[in-house]
């Protein structure tokens, strides 16, 4: 399972390490990739929660404007 996540608040690498950590964090990730310039996060793994999500980006500092499924 896919999801890209549309990030508000991220200005630096900083920033991409933060929620890179959070994200990670989750139980059932595998993988994720902030790309900063585009203020996006692609999340992959099994049983991906929005709310969940959401939840660990806002913790970071960040909000989660949307989430898709890629």
């Amino acid at each position: 399972m896919t999801k890209v996540l549309s990030i508000k608040g991220m200005s630096c690498g900083h920033c991409v390490t933060r929620v890179e950590a959070a994200v990670s964090a989750i139980q059932g990730v595998t993988s994720v990739k902030v790309n900063l310039g585009q203020k996006s996060a692609v999340v992959e793994g099994v049983a991906l929660d929005d709310a969940r999500l959401k939840e660990a980006v806002a913790d970071a500092g960040y909000e989660v404007v949307t989430i898709a499924s890629a």
